[in-house]
């Protein structure tokens, strides 16, 4: 993988600053825009403390922040750029008019992609000139400390371009999945809001509290995903006992299309989840600084876990 590419990054907010900070560390030369002024000026403090989370020493933290460079708009940000990563909110139309106006400045070979967690790539890309170059990159959060990033294929992406852009992330540290057909939610998020939708309903229909959905998922299941996932366990265990339990407990499962009700209930008491204090349980301000120090420090020692593992196991 060719270092010190151009990677360009429209949005400096908390995706678009562990965007730029993935590809800084990893040897590239960032350039990055937001149209908010303080978010863009704050970029690099960001950077430096999200890399301090990661027991960064100080000369790569310089290193990293030396990559990167502030852009007072979208033409400068995005020419000559190897590939270029929209970070912008959750909104079709704003996405729709950014790519609009990075192909009219992008070169013809560079790579379009659109990190986004619910809107289809074929919808924000369609109006494109040049649609095979472009595709979906779904970061997670926080982006520079999930490893995973969906990468999202339309029905014009030139195979090619999803292989270099494969390789551009893998090379970055990231952990890939290529996606073939862009479906709402990707990969992901079909799968973690299908347990979310049973969760809800175990809480709705009395069989449990909310607490204890938590407390079951963390004490269970939910240790052993990080290096078991669902497809492997169930060969570990035997598809024929995957079968019998399924015949047992899918009739019986949350199958409904749309949000459950207790959601909107929820929100109608103003009960919109911890910020506010209270969502399906009562939080304090002291318990989500907690949760976010608790998320970020175990996401620390989990890679920690994970790479000492690596190196046991190709010797290194």
């Amino acid at each position: 993988m060719k270092k010190n590419q151009k990677i360009a990054v429209i949005g400096g907010g908390l995706m678009g600053h562990g965007i730029a900070l993935t590809f800084a560390r990893a040897g590239h030369y960032v350039a990055v825009h937001d149209p908010v002024p303080e978010t863009l000026q704050s970029l690099p403090q960001r950077v430096s403390d999200s890399l301090r989370l990661l027991n960064t020493s100080d000369t790569d933290i310089a290193k990293a922040l030396s990559r990167i460079e502030l852009c007072d708009g979208i033409k400068a940000t995005v020419i000559d750029a190897d590939a270029v990563f929209e970070a912008a909110p959750e909104k079709l139309e704003l996405k729709q008019a950014i790519f609009a106006e990075v192909e009219a400045h992008a070169s013809g070979d560079a790579i379009l992609a659109s990190n986004t967690s619910v809107i289809q790539i074929t919808k924000i890309m369609e109006h494109l000139t040049l649609r095979q170059r472009a595709l979906g990159t779904h970061w997670w959060n926080p982006p520079h400390m999930i490893p995973l990033v969906e990468v999202v294929k339309t029905e014009w992406t030139d195979p090619a371009v999803a292989d270099k852009m494969i390789d551009l992330l893998a090379d970055a540290g990231k952990t890939p999945a290529l996606v073939e057909k862009d479906v709402p939610g990707f990969i992901g998020n079909r799968l973690q809001h299908a347990l979310w939708r049973e969760a809800i309903s175990l809480v709705e229909n009395g069989i449990c509290s909310a607490k204890a959905v938590d407390d079951v998922v963390k004490a269970s299941f939910g240790r052993r995903l990080a290096v078991l996932g669902p497809l492997e366990n169930a060969d570990l265990v035997g598809l024929e006992l995957t079968q019998d339990i399924h015949r047992q407990v899918l009739f019986d499962l949350d199958a409904r299309p749309e949000p459950s009700p207790v959601l909107q209930s929820l929100l109608d008491k103003g009960r919109t989840g911890m910020v506010a204090g209270h969502g399906f349980r009562k939080w304090t301000d002291e318990d989500f600084e907690r949760t976010k120090s608790r998320i970020a420090q175990h996401l620390c020692a989990l890679e920690r876990i994970l790479q000492e593992n690596l190196k046991h196991n190709t010797g290194l």
